[in-house]
């Protein structure tokens, strides 16, 4: 029996459970997710999913298509009990993630297109970093620890290995470790800075 199906079926559920929190945590208003970071964000997995189905993803797509409807969820939630994205850095990173978009919309590669997807999904990263650096309970770190051994587990789903499927699991693992690290060593260091 192949692992594939597992691997990616595990993933699934993880990524069911991942979102769970950081939705409970922003109705409470605990978490206070970036509006242009979740607008990004819910695009590019949209982006992504329709990626990795024209390539022939089977059960890599389960992570991917629930991210997708997490990441849309939290975006509309984040409308109304979120902070950020309509400042003029804002929304020229919203305009450079917007020619990620537009290079897969452009391209007829799936590769291509994956490569737009993580390089605007980075600017995104990137909108979120200075809020969750200066307040990192604004942020639920179980999430984006969840999400990146979702992302782990998809891509060990990925039959074959191609790059081109690899790309946006590997991806979405290590960004979203990379952000739980933030999160867990800025709580750790954020008090003794007050003290």
């Amino acid at each position: 029996m192949s692992i594939d199906p597992i691997a990616g079926v595990a993933a699934g559920v993880v990524s069911l459970v991942d979102g769970l929190p950081y939705i409970r945590d922003t109705w409470r208003r605990g978490t206070r997710p970036h509006r242009g970071t979740w607008l990004i964000w819910s695009m590019l997995s949209i982006v992504a999913f329709a990626s990795q189905v024209a390539e022939g993803g089977a059960w890599s797509l389960v992570m991917v298509g629930t991210q997708m409807l997490f990441t849309s969820a939290i975006f509309v939630l984040s409308i109304r009990r979120g902070e950020g994205g309509l400042s003029r850095q804002d929304l020229a990173i919203l305009a450079v993630a917007m020619l990620g978009v537009a290079g897969w919309l452009a391209s007829s590669d799936p590769l291509v297109a994956t490569v737009c997807v993580v390089a605007a999904d980075s600017l995104g990263v990137a909108m979120m970093l200075p809020k969750t650096w200066r307040v990192p309970e604004s942020e639920t770190l179980v999430t984006f620890v969840l999400a990146a051994i979702a992302g782990a587990l998809s891509a060990v789903a990925v039959d074959g290995a191609p790059l081109d499927l690899l790309l946006y699991p590997l991806y979405f693992a290590g960004i979203n470790g990379f952000i739980a690290a933030v999160i867990w060593t800025r709580r750790r260091a954020v008090p003794l800075e007050a003290g």
